[in-house]
């Protein structure tokens, strides 16, 4: 019996959800990534191939907000100064793409954080 490598397994998920779940200009996907200690966040439009836009816990603006807090709570952070972004670039729908990863925790934070600035999806 061989043991399931963990990354390999959240690739293949991933891959998985991407044959669903498509960025368009109209409707952008929104892209989670978590390592052991951060959590990345993209908005990107798949039909141009470009990120529109971003937001980490490593980004400047929340860096000083986010030491102390737990991951759950750096998530929601980072959910909310993506949808921030989003909204002031014009973008209020997107798709979101949970990456391979289960939907609770930090990758749940993130989303319903990004809900609460107004970000619909």
């Amino acid at each position: 019996m061989s043991k399931v490598e963990p990354r390999g397994a959240r690739l293949r998920r991933h891959s998985r959800v991407r044959v669903k779940v498509k960025g368009t200009t109209s409707r952008p996907r929104l892209c989670v990534f978590r390592s052991l200690n951060h959590i990345y966040a993209q908005v990107i439009d798949d039909s141009l191939g470009r990120t529109l836009t971003h937001a980490s816990t490593l980004d400047p603006e929340i860096k000083g907000a986010v030491v102390g807090k737990v991951k759950t709570g750096k998530a929601e952070l980072v959910g909310s100064l993506v949808a921030k972004r989003a909204l002031t670039k014009g973008i209020t729908q997107a798709v979101f793409d949970r990456g391979g990863y289960k939907y609770h925790g930090r990758v749940k934070a993130l989303a319903e954080a990004a809900r609460q600035e107004g970000l619909k999806f």
